[in-house]
């Protein structure tokens, strides 16, 4: 790579992004194009949906925008871009709310803010994200707004573009006092939205009230230049650079707004509602961007118990971004934060991060009232899996169950903090999941804020979690050891298919090779429901819902395989491991092998590194752990 080279083009690409013209060629741009006139929102909600919007069977949507960075919000996200960005784009009297991001810490809600920063600024790059300004103007405010209000109606009918601002002091002057008020001859420039050069992005974070200014929001007196101009109401005396000023036509970010002095809250109240806001001793100042605010739920409850704060609470419409409570998409977030490290070289065994996941979905959700429903099948069907006893549950009726679900809980920064720890430690070049629960138990008692009885709880968990990834080892071994395993379980399943044909349509089996008629092998069929504890009473009436659904996947042209019912599959595959068990026992804990042994036990680990994605090392270690599994 030529940086230098690489350097040098990117400086021509922004070159070639900039135009200059009067505001008459201005109007041609909007006549070709109203969009590049539209509102902040509406600039917001096109750029989320420019980058794709996928529907499910449900109606869900996923906003592709937010899935490379965030992981199981996707409801959440829903909820912000339909309920709020979506119809304040649409003009509805939502875009005149502060958008409040509720949700606990590490939760994404900064993540969120960053993403819109970030999307805006490679969004006004683009054709269809370009946006124009007033060249000079400190405000960088839209060139419409200098049509004056009585020519509008009759503007807004010919090029279909509504325009609502006034033009700020500082260009009120300029048009009178350097163009002599030739709106025509104004000049204006294409403006790119950058968070650095703020210009069109602006962020606030409360400090001390004592030596914070409000001057950071609205801006100031330039005292340097009032003997100049003679008058503090001179707009050329005046710095139009506090964040309310240079986040127009974009987005400002309001760092933890709920800990803010009351007083710097206060202008916020006529910029919400009215789409101005008072500065120095000037008319009230317009300014169109979308205002987002975080905070924790805490913070947020004092904020509402406080009568004062009664006129902002109506001008706030509040999202809660929850915790994720997917285990897949948990294990994303795990991947996507040790991935940007340095210690990514250090080899993580497959099932690792789900079982931290695990722990971490576990500490999030709430008990459910519904019968049959325990936090472990409610986290599996969270995660999109098939539970027995729980197939006619509305997965709606049991996330609106709790409100509140998620907004408690581990959060991923903690594991993440763990996971390292575990990675540093490692005096091999590989860690597996018994090393992150080890680490994240001892990391218990280190944190300051988990009371006895939440240590207690999450022990449970974490317990829960080895359970979990036990099962998931043994089955992992399992599938190692079995030669062509899925040609194995076709075989079985196939032979099994037959027998409950044949059982449950009162017929014989004819045997392959003698031609001899046979009644169906039910020590066969027995020795496979029993792996998922199928009774002797309910053999019946599952043998024949398997025919049921063999018979509707023949109506529609389909072929019912090994993959189709999972729980049969479950029960293929424990029937397999069952009939390996004793070999995989005697393979795993011998500690001097045999010959034939040893080659079994190189074929495994070989088919675990090719297949599975460990190492040598990890999958020597996985084979151990499984022989003592099996040995107690």
């Amino acid at each position: 790579m030529d940086i230098l080279k690489r350097i040098a083009e990117y400086r021509d690409r922004e070159k070639k992004l900039m135009w200059e013209g009067t505001f008459a060629d201005y109007l041609d741009i909007v006549k070709k194009n109203p969009r590049v006139a539209q509102t902040a929102h509406s600039r917001v909600y096109d750029m989320i949906a420019k980058a794709g919007i996928e529907t499910d069977a449900q109606g869900n949507k996923k906003y592709l925008f937010f899935s490379k960075e965030l992981f199981g919000l996707d409801h959440a996200i829903e909820r912000l871009v339909e309920e709020y960005f979506h119809s304040a784009a649409r003009r509805l009297d939502v875009r005149k709310r502060i958008l409040l991001l509720m949700g606990p810490v590490s939760g994404g809600k900064s993540t969120i803010v960053t993403m819109l920063k970030k999307g805006l600024e490679e969004y006004s790059r683009t054709d269809e994200g370009a946006l124009y300004a007033i060249k000079g103007c400190p405000m960088h405010e839209e060139p419409l707004n200098l049509i004056p209000r009585e020519l509008r109606p009759e503007f807004e009918k010919e090029f279909g573009v509504r325009i609502e601002g006034n033009l700020c002091p500082y260009c009120r002057f300029r048009l009178q006092e350097e163009y002599g008020g030739r709106i025509e001859d104004m000049a204006v420039y294409r403006v790119l939205l950058s968070e650095d050069e703020r210009i069109g992005i602006g962020t606030f974070s409360p400090s001390d009230p004592k030596s914070q200014d409000i001057a950071d929001l609205t801006g100031s007196i330039d005292f340097s230049t009032i003997t100049d101009y003679g008058s503090e109401s001179d707009p050329r005396a005046y710095r139009f650079d506090g964040e309310l000023n240079k986040a127009n036509r974009g987005l400002m970010e309001f760092q933890e707004m709920l800990k803010c002095d009351e007083k710097f809250l206060w202008n916020l109240l006529s910029l919400t509602q009215e789409g101005n806001f008072k500065a120095g001793r000037f008319a009230l100042i317009s300014a169109d961007e979308v205002i987002i605010a975080h905070t924790n739920e805490s913070e947020y409850k004092a904020f509402i118990a406080n009568k004062k704060n009664e006129a902002l609470q109506s001008r706030i419409i509040v999202m809660p971004i929850p915790y994720n409570l997917s285990v897949t998409e948990e294990e994303k977030i795990y991947k996507k934060l040790i991935g940007q490290s340095d210690l990514a070289h250090i080899h993580i065994a497959p099932h690792s991060l789900r079982t931290a996941a695990i722990f971490s979905v576990l500490t999030r959700l709430k008990e459910s009232k519904k019968q049959g429903v325990d936090l472990l099948k409610k986290m599996r069907l969270y995660d999109g899996e098939a539970v027995e006893g729980a197939n006619d549950i509305d997965l709606d009726e049991l996330r609106n169950e709790h409100l509140d679900e998620g907004m408690s809980g581990i959060d991923p920064r903690y594991v993440i903090n763990r996971i390292s720890s575990a990675l540093i430690k490692t005096d091999a070049d590989f860690i597996n999941a018994l090393d992150i629960l080890r680490s994240l138990k001892e990391g218990l008692d280190q944190h300051p804020s988990i009371t006895p009885e939440q240590r207690e709880k999450y022990l449970h968990f974490i317990s829960i979690a080895r359970k979990e990834y036990d099962e998931i080892a043994k089955k992992e071994v399992q599938k190692a050891f079995v030669y062509s395993y899925e040609e194995s379980a076709k075989v079985l399943m196939d032979n099994y298919l037959d027998n409950v044909e044949a059982y449950c349509n009162w017929q014989k089996i004819r045997d392959p090779i003698t031609g001899e008629e046979l009644e169906p092998d039910e020590k066969l069929m027995r020795s496979i429901e029993e792996q998922i504890g199928i009774s002797e009473n309910a053999k019946k009436a599952f043998r024949e819902e398997i025919l049921i659904r063999i018979s509707a996947y023949a109506r529609k042209g389909k072929r019912f395989d090994y993959n189709t019912h999972p729980r049969l599959r479950e029960a293929i595959q424990k029937k397999l491991f069952a009939d390996l068990k004793d070999v995989v026992k005697i393979t795993t804990s011998t500690k001097t092998p045999d010959e034939n042994q040893l080659k079994k036990i190189n074929e495994v680990i070989a088919r675990l590194v090719e297949e599975y994605g460990y190492t040598p090392a990890s999958a020597n270690e996985l084979l151990r752990y499984v022989g003592s599994l099996l040995n107690r």
